[in-house]
């Protein structure tokens, strides 16, 4: 389906700023140049919502007082910072709803991709999983089981801006269009292939590269050989390629979009050099301060880049948006036998439908808009980036083959609009089994409704109730107690997940599917 969003075409300049009055308050300049943004999507891997210095929580918890971003820091103290920005608790679903402004449940990569035409899902003794697109989202070509939509990167480059990816794109599988960022709209793509995650952060390994006629790994990083055989690590040497590209990028005369996706912080946990025997004198394991190192390295990234806009003029004409895909790993079985605990307050980790898998670290710094310093409790999805940065850029009239499930988080940041978060709901299907486990992992869906969130689990229909504003930790369940409410938060996601053509497992024993959430006051579980 095509669809047309009629909406004025002009550029949005940026608010300057002129002297201050009597109040002190900042006014806007009448005859300031209209010149349209560069944006910076600085988007993490596997960062937990506590891995940082900067708390997004009421207090400050002991990752807090562990972890040093002073890059955070900074941001933060320039621009807004979100205590309830959301994504899926899996990679590829959250960057191709990213990408395409749809939700898991109606692009149907609902786990994590990598071969074309192989599912990565682990074997249920009792569900038969759905045919979900396991070869990702493309804007063209002819692939069975993938999500065809228009990349809001294309419409960035359509509109004369130079479009730069840097670091892991994870949005297709090998050997589909969707492998490869150019197809999405990026006209630079540095380090970006189909695979979720790094074989290698040191350059001493080449990155996972092999140079004796062994098998390549398919988490090997692709493009970076000038740095094999040197103690540059991953995130270091991604940084480095960014900046030269912004170099080149300002020679161009063009309003850039740079998607800085770094590797880190997923798997494996190696150490990068620069940070590591600081957090060992202080104590921490060799695992802990590791992790804590390869944080730090992520975060001087954004320091350099911030950097790199001080020097050159351009701080002041570039928006920053800072996000990370899913939470922290908090999971026993993953590939590298890892467990990760940096979630707290919040219960469980990546994977999970509980907070711990799908509550992110967010911060926005727009010169002229965000004052600084200031905290917005509203709740938003990762797909509410796409029609939030084109609104940022101007570019108010645009068609995509795809309906569009976000929504313009750009009220929240200018306090102008009807608030998007004010009687909206937020959706997610999982209908995989990932792999490892923990609390709040397995075939399941979940509604978020003001302060109440409803987890469904598909194997045996089971629902779960909690009260995210009471009980962040989602210690207290109350469906027993609240079960008119259980009952309306359930046909509000039933409804929603067969209207946009979700997917559900079906039993193995009978072949019938699942009951939807709002069938199960009906239906028997386990197909009986």
């Amino acid at each position: 389906m095509e669809k047309s969003l009629l909406l004025a075409a002009a550029a949005l300049p940026l608010a300057a700023h002129g002297a201050a009055g009597a109040t002190g308050a900042a006014s806007r300049t009448e005859d300031a140049p209209t010149r349209r943004p560069n944006i910076i999507l600085f988007m993490v891997d596997d960062m937990g919502w506590q891995d940082t210095s900067v708390p997004f929580w009421s207090e400050r918890t002991p990752y807090n007082r562990l972890f040093e971003t002073p890059a955070m820091e900074r941001l933060a103290s320039m621009g807004t910072l979100f205590t309830q920005a959301y994504a899926s608790s899996i990679s590829s679903p959250s960057r191709c709803s990213l990408l395409t402004g749809c939700n898991a449940a109606r692009h149907c990569v609902t786990n994590w991709t990598l071969e074309r035409d192989k599912s990565t899902d682990h074997e249920s003794p009792t569900l038969q999983l759905p045919e979900w697109n396991v070869n990702g989202i493309l804007q063209s070509g002819e692939v069975d089981r993938t999500f065809r939509a228009t990349s809001f990167v294309e419409l960035l480059r359509r509109s004369g801006y130079h479009t730069i990816h840097c670091g892991k794109a994870h949005f297709g599988a090998i050997d589909t269009p969707g492998e490869d960022p150019h197809h999405f709209g990026f006209e630079v793509n540095i380090a970006g292939h189909a695979a979720g995650g790094p074989a290698s952060y040191l350059g001493e390994q080449n990155y996972g590269n092999r140079t004796d006629g062994a098998p390549q790994s398919l988490f090997a990083t692709p493009g970076l050989e000038k740095y094999w055989g040197t103690e540059t690590f991953l995130s270091e040497a991604l940084t480095r390629e960014a900046l030269h590209a912004l170099d080149k990028a300002r020679r161009y005369g063009q309003p850039f979009f740079l998607y800085m996706a770094h590797y880190a912080v997923h798997v494996p946990v190696d150490r990068d050099a620069r940070f590591f025997a600081k957090y060992k004198e202080r104590g921490l394991s060799d695992r802990e301060a590791a992790y804590a190192a390869l944080v730090e390295g992520m975060d001087k990234s954004l320091g350099d880049l911030l950097d790199w806009l001080e020097r050159n003029d351009e701080l002041q004409n570039t928006i920053i948006l800072f996000m990370s895909d899913n939470g922290g790993l908090a999971a026993e079985g993953t590939r590298d036998g890892a467990l990760h605990t940096q979630n707290a307050p919040l219960n469980s980790g990546k994977g999970s439908a509980y907070e711990g898998g799908i509550r992110e670290p967010m911060l926005v710094y727009w010169p002229g808009v965000t004052r600084g310093g200031e905290r917005c409790d509203d709740y938003l999805l990762i797909e509410d980036f796409y029609p939030t940065i084109l609104e940022m850029a101007g570019i108010r009239r645009y068609r995509t083959v795809q309906p569009i499930d976000g929504r313009s988080f750009v009220p929240l940041l200018t306090g102008r609009g009807p608030n998007p978060a004010r009687g909206r709901s937020l959706y997610w299907n999982c209908p995989n089994v990932w792999g490892p486990t923990g609390p709040g992992i397995g075939p399941t869906c979940t509604i978020r409704r003001g302060d109440w969130k409803l987890v469904y689990y598909y194997e045996d229909g089971r629902r779960e109730l909690f009260n995210i504003r009471r009980d962040i930790g989602e210690r207290e369940e109350l469906s027993a107690s609240e079960p008119r409410r259980v009952r309306e938060l359930s046909r509000r996601l039933g409804r929603f997940l067969r209207r946009v053509g979700a997917q559900r497992p079906s039993f193995k024993a009978t072949g019938e599917p699942c009951p939807w959430p709002d069938e199960i006051d009906t239906k028997a579980p386990g197909g009986r």
